[in-house]
């Protein structure tokens, strides 16, 4: 079943990424922490945290903390430490790369998965940006913390293992996907990955942020949603983009959207296979 989701995302420029990497000094970004009863049989809609078995979701929820993502909001610079893991609720969080004041998009990432996953396996700096799309919520959990825990209950690395191989399939499908592929294709590659991501129809983007995050010409973004739009796949409104012909719309993908929901599909269903927590 799918959902909205709310707000507009405006294109990113040199006044938006002030506002980005500001946006924790100009409005309230966390909730009053709640910390999770371990004794507790809570809902969660995160796919790596839904999977795991009870008692290791147990342990792992004393020390989750619920956090608002707001729009604009960095969860993860480039080569910066990382206090937290943020196990994504609801909401979108585009990971990327930012060099030479350019940006350009690697990986999506909803509620399957997590912000800060990759640090686990002996990285000590990101590598990449990670920013909120869409607003959302998610459970946020210290690194020092997880680490502790997987240290007692090291079969919760495995969850992080199956989810981080996607991740990076991901990433580095994007990058074939940018030199290979053309516009139309890559188009819907990503319209359909944030569809899944959010488990949404609608999705708050602009022409001006496609083109951005994509690094494709605008007018010929507004062509192409044009054509998609005429071919009833989608229609637009103002910031915000309705998907319409989901099938139809997957069928102008290229082979990577298969490749990249296949790792994810496979990830939720092998995680899937673990204890069910309620």
């Amino acid at each position: 079943m799918t959902t909205d989701a709310p707000a507009m995302l405006e294109a990113p420029d040199a006044a938006g990424d002030a506002a980005v990497k500001h946006a924790g000094a100009t409005q309230p970004i966390y909730q009053p922490p709640v910390k999770m009863r371990s004794s507790s049989r809570f809902f969660v809609k995160n796919s790596i945290l839904a999977g795991l078995p009870l008692q290791d979701l147990a342990a792992m929820g004393e020390f989750l903390e619920p956090i608002v993502l707001r729009e604009r909001m960095v969860l993860q610079e480039p080569r910066r430490h990382l206090d937290h893991v943020y196990f994504v609720e609801a909401g979108l969080v585009s990971l990327r790369i930012v060099a030479a004041g350019s940006i350009l998009e690697t990986a999506l990432i909803g509620r399957r998965g997590a912000v800060g996953a990759t640090l686990l396996w002996g990285a000590h700096l990101s590598t990449h940006q990670a920013v909120v799309l869409f607003p959302g919520s998610a459970h946020r959990i210290r690194v020092e913390d997880l680490h502790c825990v997987i240290q007692k209950r090291p079969q919760i690395r495995e969850h992080f293992v199956r989810y981080v191989q996607a991740l990076n399939l991901h990433c580095a499908q994007t990058g074939f996907c940018g030199v290979r592929h053309d516009l139309e294709k890559r188009l819907a590659c990503w319209l359909c990955l944030a569809a899944d991501a959010i488990d949404a129809k609608r999705l708050p983007v602009t022409h001006e942020y496609l083109s951005s995050v994509l690094g494709l010409r605008r007018a010929g973004v507004t062509e192409t949603l044009i054509r998609f739009e005429e071919q009833r796949l989608i229609h637009k409104t103002r910031g915000v983009l309705q998907i319409d012909g989901r099938g139809c719309l997957e069928n102008k993908t290229c082979s990577c959207y298969k490749l990249i929901s296949s790792a994810y599909t496979a990830t939720e269903a092998m995680i899937s296979d673990a204890e069910p927590i309620g």
